[in-house]
């Protein structure tokens, strides 16, 4: 009997995170903000990294952003998993209402990317219970397009 591949890695929401995973599900993009000083972050945290308040809501973001920085990985940590996508693009995205996120990047080749260029949310069906949000270039941001 020959072994199955093996499957990829899903992430396992904890009691903080799962209000976005529940949103990504429904193909949203929301980050915490806090509800005394304003602040707005990712990743999830039980308490605002800048006033340390308790006191946040999950808010709506456009999905939209510019890509900060990027790395073509070659040499996955799980070659079993995730070998049959190399390269593939790890990226940090500064979303437009201001956090970075990390992400993977989609529908492009590591050429294609410049930095700052405009990106926009996908998400991708990972399993019954998880939706991964990834990021593509947004329409019309071409790499290296004159501005």
């Amino acid at each position: 009997m020959s072994a199955s591949p093996r499957t990829k890695p899903v992430p396992e929401p904890s009691e903080i995170s799962l209000p976005f995973w529940e949103a990504a599900r429904r193909g949203e993009l929301r980050i915490q903000r806090c509800d005394d000083c304003g602040q707005r972050w990712w990743i999830p945290k039980a308490a605002c990294p800048r006033c340390l308040s308790e006191a946040y809501r999950w808010e709506r973001v456009s999905g939209r952003g510019t890509l900060y920085s990027w790395s073509a990985v070659h040499r996955p940590a799980d070659p079993e998993a995730f070998g049959d996508e190399i390269p593939y693009l790890v990226a940090i995205v500064r979303l437009e209402e201001g956090p970075h996120m990390l992400t993977r990047m989609t529908a492009c080749e590591p050429e294609d990317l410049v930095k700052d260029m405009p990106v926009e949310v996908v998400f991708e069906q990972a399993s019954d219970e998880i939706t991964l949000y990834k990021f593509r270039p947004a329409p019309g941001a071409g790499g290296g397009d004159p501005a």
